[in-house]
Formats: structure tokens, C-alpha cells, sequence
């Protein structure tokens, strides 16, 4: 069984520029590289992204699909590998199963991908993904980049903050060697 590192997308790995219909727009956070670069050493990596926009019509789930390929396909170039990414379609009133802060796309990596979630973390720029983490059993980090500062007073206590996504695997990388 191998331990993950579950990704958000926008803000995280990427800027967050809204609903992104076209590759071109997509800006990397220049720490992602080798955030990603040192944390695959351990972990296999993967992306959760809600994308309530397509719920909202105003970016298609095509849209996403190609966003997400581009993404994956510019990481494969520079030797980074995302095993799965998965997004949610809907909106919160929608109520369904996989919005996070469901751990519905953790826990169907972990069978698919044979994944031990004792050891793996979530990353992300909203309270959601802390508590996606939390409810899947896994230890989530917080970022500051994205949403990350609006929202950091929405926080539960004992939620590991960082400033990127750079920093934060410096920290999940310190914990896996020292075990």
C-alpha cells in the first residue's frame, strides 16, 4: 500500500484566476515544481478540484477535462507524475456525494490506487480541503496562497498552516523521514 498526497488545483499547484476554460490561462505557482519534484520521492500524487462552475454553466465539464490534462501533461514534461485527478461538477446546494468536504474521490483513490491513507495528506487553500482531509483520516496542510488567507479564520484548531505549497512539502517530507 502506498501513502498519497491528495492536491487541490486552483490555488494550490495553481493560481486561481476563476473558472478557467482555457489551458493558456493557467498560471503554475513557480514553488509547485519542486513542491511536487520532492514530494513524489514518497507519495503518489493526486488532484481533488470542485468545480462548481460547470454546476453553474459557466465552464464545461470538456473544459475541465482539458484544464486538468494540460495541467498533468506540463507536470509529465518536467518529470512530475499525477496518478488520478478527479473534480466535483456541482454546487453545494446540490448536496451531492463528492463535493469536498466529502472524502468520497480520497477514499475511491485509495481503492483504486491501493493507497494507505494513515500516512497521507491533503493540500489545499480552503477549509474544505482541510476538512476533506479530516474526514478521509489524513493529514491536511492549509495554504495562504489562493483563498487561503481569506478564509484562514474558518480553520479548526491544530490545522498545520503554511505560506505555499513549497513549504508544506518541506514539512510532510521532514515527518516521513523522521519516522
Amino acid at each position: 500500500m502506498h501513502p498519497a498526497v491528495f492536491l487541490d488545483r486552483d490555488g494550490t499547484i495553481i493560481e486561481d484566476r476563476g473558472y478557467i476554460k482555457d489551458p493558456l490561462d493557467m498560471v503554475f505557482y513557480p514553488e509547485s515544481f519542486r513542491a511536487l519534484e520532492m514530494l513524489q520521492e514518497y507519495f503518489l500524487l493526486f488532484i481533488i478540484t470542485n468545480q462548481s462552475g460547470i454546476s453553474k454553466g459557466l465552464i464545461t465539464e470538456k473544459e475541465v477535462r482539458e484544464i486538468n490534462d494540460y495541467l498533468i501533461e506540463s507536470l509529465k514534461a518536467r518529470g512530475i507524475v499525477i496518478y488520478d485527478a478527479f473534480f466535483c461538477p456541482h454546487e453545494t446546494e446540490d448536496r451531492c456525494a463528492c463535493k469536498k468536504p466529502s472524502p468520497y474521490f480520497i477514499n475511491k483513490a485509495a481503492k483504486l490506487y491501493h493507497l494507505n491513507l494513515s500516512e497521507s495528506y491533503i493540500i489545499g487553500d480552503h477549509p474544505s480541503d482541510a476538512l476533506c482531509g479530516i474526514n478521509a483520516g489524513i493529514t491536511p496542510l492549509y495554504l495562504l496562497t489562493g483563498h487561503g488567507v481569506k478564509h484562514r479564520d474558518e480553520l479548526s484548531e491544530g490545522i498545520i498552516v503554511c505560506d505555499n505549497i513549497l513549504v508544506a512539502a518541506k514539512i510532510i517530507i521532514k515527518k516521513m523521514v523522521n519516522k
